[in-house]
């Protein structure tokens, strides 16, 4: 089950293309939304490590935080103070999630591209 839900063309670098590509998919009979940079250049074509998954049973909760962003929020301040009237931050509950360095974690989690 794969199904690419969009684009968002990043440029080009030294020949290399970059997109960062959303798109729901599964993995090791897991489902899961995947935001993931994806190359293209003459040596290789195709999805890079740099990108996230978000697991599908989480995906409500973190839908709820991506909408919760309006477009006031991305206006940079021109006080150079970066703390908004009413900003606050969310975080994922720690019991569902665990914080770990690139690639220390299970390797069975993640695809190794």
């Amino acid at each position: 089950m794969d199904k690419e839900i969009g684009k968002i063309n990043r440029g080009e670098f030294q020949g290399t293309a970059t997109d960062i590509i959303v798109a729901v998919r599964e993995y090791n009979g897991k489902v899961g939304v995947d935001i993931r940079e994806y190359a293209t250049s003459d040596k290789y074509s195709g999805p890079t490590k740099k990108g996230l998954r978000i697991p599908a049973e989480h995906f409500s909760e973190f839908k709820r935080m991506i909408n919760s962003i309006t477009e006031k929020d991305l206006v940079p301040d021109s006080s150079g103070n970066n703390e908004k009237e009413g900003n606050h931050q969310e975080t994922f509950n720690s019991k569902k999630f665990r914080v770990e360095k690139p690639g220390s974690g299970d390797m069975n989690e993640l695809p190794d591209y």
